[in-house]
């Protein structure tokens, strides 16, 4: 999204995970409206990017009066220069399967829909609900229209046409041209129009009335008999209003306007209320579409209830091209190999100046080899170093934050990076100077060359990936959470019994912070107990982002909520022993987000969190109050750091950007395995963990006190 070049590179095949399908691909429909818009608007310069997106701008500038003007613009670069895959409409064969595939097998022919699974690419990952059964007489390239079909196919079903109709599609572009044979299997009688003559001609092959836009209201009256259309359903893609306006022209009184384009909004009021029209933005494929649940973990929507969802509407694609009632061949105009995928952007973005309609891309029929791992022909030069790391995980964290930081310390050698997909691990591989980039995670556990495994993947994989880690014999360093449940950290447990080498880390950053070291020297050796206070701006998810899923990031309080009693844990030196908490009522905004949290420690030490996701993001994120024998010290967003004793005030301040110990946490982690040290010991690790869970367990019980069990046996925390 940097510049907006499109680019064909080799990647690392990907590995199937549970609920998911590894299809070997054979074509994949490109798209001229969505793949076309993100092209664009990739190509514009910053300011272009800036106009055509404000909203994004004022994140910017919220995240850049927070954090400082070079921690944003490290951040906002990296995001740019993240890859992106396109294409959300492919079909093939199935060549492996996860787990939970029931009903599927391999050797099976689908198509696949979705974008970042149904990509442009030889192989794809793609769960259950997004895969549709082919039958022999469906031939791949026309089974990649299957996601476009259903996208024509819910606009349909939203104006909600009856057998006899009169039905007008505006605009006979792809999207269009599938909409009217839809239409006409109906039972409708379907009139067409578009300002491209070619256009209309082609509809008419398919057994269409369809006019040009200059005669659409007098040729539009005389079909309906002067009545005007039951159902407009718009299929242009235009900023222009004009499709909105001549739909109101077009229509019968209460008529229904369905628009599936990206069109022009400004809706002429007298003529939709002299009207009463009703008017729907039609939302991609069906319900479904956007719903994690569904989408992602399989879900199904009972029947009874939602009779056609975005899977149901792929099927009956499926049959309607079986039953030869929907025709898709006519409508390819270019195919391109694979290879030459490039050459298909120059086309739909007009830079070609050759006319298309439908751009197919196909892939070599015959299986290559299972290429699991790519490897950099120029990468870190190898060292003597201690810290021989594997990775696993290459998102947008790991991207913009963690790798850069463990860049920069030249004590770490960097092996071997994976990432499910293969994509991502592949371009930081390339980018960081890693080895190597792979797909399988058991690739980097078992590399005998790596000694220190850093695990950067969704919170629900951490605890199973630390107990493969540390079983075989490596240094861990885990990104938080360390565990979502009691029984996930209890299995930990055991394999840190067992473990006779290596040490774990968690990611625990902000301990490491040059202002929080500072901090803690500033309190020095005490005889007093610590009041603390942390409070936390943390701002608003939705409730479907991935980390408020208890199952896949464990809620605000376990996946995040546990930095922030870690750093008070450092400051005080011992674990916390009891928690109350309490939430502010969720009022179904939020998910037990907005939480005050009071741990105890032995010493009689008090430390208050306050998380707060009600509030403004612009407002300063992170500030830190400690109180203790005649000393305060205000911590303000790990930019400033203000220190008071006797009367006088000290204010130290970060010099060019924001720092929360990423760096720091990596020096750390290089100077254990060098040194044979521990870099947070096991037992503070396990019982912020811990203390998470006490804390949620509060809440749910109303601010009712709980201990926090935990016993020392040699060492190891039960």
């Amino acid at each position: 999204m940097r510049d907006g070049k499109t680019t064909v590179m080799d990647v690392p095949i990907p590995s199937p995970q549970s609920g998911q399908a590894l299809v070997q691909v054979a074509a994949s429909l490109v798209s001229a409206g969505t793949e076309r818009m993100l092209v664009e608007f990739g190509e514009k310069s910053l300011v272009g990017k800036a106009r055509s997106r404000p909203d994004l701008v004022r994140q910017v500038l919220d995240k850049m009066r927070r954090e400082g003007l070079f921690s944003t613009l490290e951040a906002t670069f990296n995001r740019l220069d993240a890859p992106m895959s396109l294409g959300y409409s492919s079909a093939g064969t199935i060549i492996a399967l996860g787990e939970g595939m029931q009903g599927f097998k391999v050797g099976q022919r689908v198509a696949c829909a979705g974008g970042g699974y149904a990509v442009h690419a030889e192989y794809n990952l793609v769960p259950r609900s997004l895969l549709t059964p082919l039958p022999d007489s469906v031939d791949f390239e026309s089974a990649a229209f299957t996601t476009l079909g259903a996208v024509a196919l819910h606009g349909f079903r939203l104006v909600e046409a009856q057998v006899g109709e009169r039905v007008a599609v505006i605009g006979l572009g792809l999207l269009g041209l599938l909409c009217v044979q839809i239409a006409a299997a109906s039972g409708c009688r379907v009139f067409g129009i578009d300002t491209n003559p070619e256009r209309v001609e082609l509809a008419r092959q398919f057994g269409i009335e369809a006019v040009s836009r200059s005669n659409a209201v007098e040729a539009g009256l005389a079909f309906t008999a002067n009545r005007g259309f039951d159902s407009i359903i718009i299929c242009a893609d235009t900023p222009a209003n004009d499709p909105v306006e001549l739909a109101g022209t077009i229509a019968r009184d209460r008529a229904r306007v369905v628009a599936t384009g990206a069109v022009g909004l400004n809706f002429p009021r007298k003529i939709y209320y002299e009207k009463e029209l009703s008017f729907i933005n039609s939302r991609s494929y069906g319900p479904g579409r956007y719903d994690p649940a569904y989408e992602e973990k399989g879900q199904d929507y009972p029947i009874g209830y939602v009779r056609w969802t975005e899977g149901r509407n792929f099927q009956t694609i499926v049959e309607l091209m079986e039953n030869q009632k929907l025709r898709v061949t006519p409508l390819i105009t270019q195919r391109f190999p694979i290879e030459q995928a490039a050459e298909a952007y120059e086309v739909i973005t007009g830079k070609a100046k050759i006319p298309f309609l439908g751009v197919v891309l196909v892939y070599p029929v015959e299986k290559g080899p299972d290429s699991r791992i790519i490897r950099f022909p120029v990468g870190r030069p190898k060292t003597a170093s201690a810290v021989k790391l594997g990775v696993l995980g290459a998102g947008l964290f790991a991207n913009a934050t963690l790798l850069p930081a463990i860049k920069n310390v030249p004590e770490i050698e960097l092996i071997g990076i994976a990432s499910a997909s293969g994509m991502h691990a592949q371009h930081s591989g390339k980018k960081f100077g890693f080895s190597y980039a792979c797909s399988e995670d058991e690739q980097i556990i078992q590399d005998p060359e790596i000694n220190t495994i850093a695990i950067l993947t969704r919170h629900d994989t951490h605890a199973d990936l630390v107990i493969r880690a540390l079983g075989a014999g490596k240094h861990v360093f885990v990104e938080k959470p360390l565990a979502l449940t009691p029984e996930e950290l209890s299995r930990i447990d055991a394999q840190m019994e067992k473990t006779n080498q290596g040490f774990l880390m968690v990611g625990f950053n902000r301990r490491f912070a040059p202002l929080a070291r500072e901090l803690s020297r500033f309190l020095g050796k005490r005889s007093e107990a610590i009041y603390a206070h942390y409070r936390i701006n943390s701002g608003y998810l939705p409730l479907n982002h991935w980390t408020q899923d208890p199952l896949i990031g464990g809620g605000r309080m376990i996946g995040e909520g546990c930095h922030f009693v870690d750093f008070i844990t450092s400051v005080v030196g011992a674990c916390p022993v009891s928690v109350r908490a309490q939430a502010l009522p969720d009022g179904g905004k939020y998910r037990q987000d907005n939480v005050s949290m009071t741990f105890t420690f032995p010493d009689g030490s008090i430390g208050v969190v306050d998380y707060l996701a009600s509030g403004d993001k612009s407002f300063a994120k992170e500030r830190v109050e400690v109180f203790c024998g005649g000393r305060v010290a205000v911590l303000n967003d790990y930019r400033s750091l203000e220190l008071i004793e006797n009367g006088s005030r000290k204010v130290i301040k970060s010099a060019f950007k924001q720092d929360k110990g990423h760096l720091g946490e990596m020096q750390a982690l290089a100077a254990s395995v060098q040194n044979g040290t521990v870099p947070i010991p096991y037992e503070q690790l396990r019982s912020v963990t811990a203390a998470m869970f006490a804390a949620v367990e509060s809440i749910r019980n109303d601010g009712e006190k709980q201990t926090i069990h935990y016993d020392l046996l040699d060492g190891m925390i039960l």
